[in-house]
């Protein structure tokens, strides 16, 4: 189960470098296709409430249950998807904003864009070099087993870095081809 939040969080990556090339287009008063952007942010948004934070979730709970998991860590962790889900959502509002062809400040864009790429990178940092190790290196086989029983997501299907492409993601997948 860590190398689907491992495998997610390389995907996700690819993502907030595109969202990162996007901004830097912006900064220099290039066009951009806020589609596309507005594409990533989807994903991001019902990926990660729908499948990744459950399953990040069900990990840090019962490690904090079970193991040397500081209260601390676990309280910051719930707070930081909650945060994350939060400014998720506004951005989802500011480019559908822009694709309504309202008037929005082009430094509020590239303002929201950057903090939500800072946030995503600081959260999966945090995760990848303190939290997944110390599991790894801490749960046992029955640990993972009883994670696995508690999952209600596993044959969960990734519409963009899965198999099988979603049609609402065909064009991202092609914009992240390119890369």
């Amino acid at each position: 189960m860590l190398k689907i939040i491992k495998n997610d969080h390389i995907n996700m990556s690819r993502l907030l470098t595109l969202l990162t090339k996007h901004i830097s287009l912006l900064e220099l008063d290039q066009q951009i296709d806020y589609r596309v952007t507005k594409s990533i942010i989807n994903y991001l948004r019902t990926y990660s409430d729908k499948y990744h934070h459950p399953l990040e979730d069900l990990i840090y709970d019962y490690y904090a249950a079970h193991h040397d998991q500081s209260e601390e860590d676990n309280r910051r962790l719930h707070e930081e998807h909650k945060n994350l889900k939060k400014v998720t959502v506004e951005l989802d509002e500011l480019l559908n904003m822009v694709l309504l062809d309202a008037i929005v400040p082009k430094n509020e864009c590239i303002d929201k864009l950057q903090n939500f790429v800072d946030l995503q990178v600081n959260h999966m940092n945090y995760e990848d070099q303190r939290l997944l190790p110390e599991i790894e290196e801490s749960f046992t086989p029955d640990d993972w087993l009883n994670i696995e029983q508690q999952w209600k997501h596993n044959a969960h299907h990734d519409p963009l870095f899965g198999s099988n492409i979603a049609d609402q993601y065909k064009k991202l997948a092609a914009a992240i081809d390119q890369e």
